[in-house]
């Protein structure tokens, strides 16, 4: 099957990143989840309500630049290819 077939069937997900090598990335993982944690257990309900919008926000912030990121590189992409076929 060709990456344009496993990419129309769904079989490649864009979203998705292979973090399993990257040391650096688990460890950050690991420090942010801790420190949420620590964060949390010394808030009021209110604290907690406001962090979680917060983090809602950040996600959804996260998640756009993630796409603007991927476009931007697909196109990169795409003009590489342009000038490598052009020479």
């Amino acid at each position: 099957m060709s990456l344009l077939e496993e990419f129309w069937y769904g079989n490649i997900e864009p979203m998705e990143y292979d973090t399993s090598s990257c040391k650096e990335y688990k460890k950050l993982l690991e420090l942010i989840c801790r420190n949420e944690e620590k964060l949390r257990a010394t808030m009021t309900d209110e604290q907690k309500e406001l962090f979680e919008k917060y983090t809602d926000c950040v996600r959804e912030y996260q998640t756009i630049t993630d796409c603007l990121l991927f476009q931007n590189s697909f196109k990169l992409g795409a003009r590489m290819m342009v000038e490598i076929m052009e020479d």
